[in-house]
């Protein structure tokens, strides 16, 4: 199996992937301004750190998890599929903020509620990290191996302001003419009970871009590699299987 390369979420950090590794090798790499990885922090540094990265370790496929999607997506917008032997995603989308002629964003995001959650974001941090490691998984008990209290600890050992500017980019982003240019197998993952974005927007992803299939993680939230580890293993061995 070809070892992938591994694209973690908004607040998180490469551990996180560290149960799934153990059985599937690749890397994870911390992106720009989470965990141990300084430097210029936005959407263009993990870019370029994904063209680094494959650089290092040559052609092999590539599993973006939320934002680590979008940096797939944005490396593939400005270097098309060079080096990605395939690509995996889970529970994204290519536009997170609704508007009238899009409604595969966030769940249940109105003007008024992105808005709040942006100045709480700048006004009160621990707040807002308190609902994001709710919110990334389909219950409270959490994920094995991966409490709600480890995901809390994760996400306020980022600097406030370094996540304010990503979140920022992420509701500014509108990657949908990406989808269609994806010319390697992609699998779209999305979790079959998240609370982020709606079972619309893994369909329509694999509706448009013309070498995807759709697969369920169906008890899964947000993070089906932490949820439903057991599953997110052998759907990705599967996936490797046939590139």
């Amino acid at each position: 199996m070809t070892a992938p390369i591994f694209l973690h979420g908004w607040t998180m950090r490469g551990s996180v992937f560290d149960l799934v590794l153990a059985q599937l090798g690749g890397v994870a790499p911390d992106l720009p301004g989470h965990g141990d990885r300084r430097g210029t922090a936005n959407i263009q540094a993990c870019t370029d750190l994904l063209r680094d990265t494959l650089c290092e370790t040559g052609p092999t496929f590539i599993v973006g998890w939320s934002m680590g999607a979008v940096i797939a997506w944005n490396y593939i917008a400005q270097h098309g599929t060079a080096g990605i032997t395939g690509l995996i995603t889970l529970d994204m989308s290519p536009k997170p903020v609704n508007t009238s002629d899009w409604r595969h964003g966030l769940i249940g995001q109105t003007p008024e509620r992105q808005a709040a959650t942006t100045r709480e974001i700048y006004d009160n941090w621990p707040q807002a990290a308190e609902k994001i490691a709710t919110t990334m998984f389909a219950t409270k008990s959490a994920a094995p191996g991966f409490s709600r209290d480890q995901a809390l600890t994760q996400i306020l050992s980022n600097d406030r302001e370094v996540m304010a500017g990503y979140w920022d980019e992420l509701m500014a982003l509108d990657l949908r003419d990406v989808i269609d240019n994806i010319d390697v197998p992609y699998l779209v993952g999305y979790g079959g009970q998240s609370r982020v974005y709606p079972a619309s927007t893994a369909a329509w992803l694999a509706q448009t871009a013309p070498h995807a299939q759709l697969q369920c993680f169906a008890q899964s939230g947000h993070s089906p590699h932490l949820e439903d580890p057991e599953t997110f293993v052998s759907v990705v061995k599967e996936f490797s299987a046939a590139l």
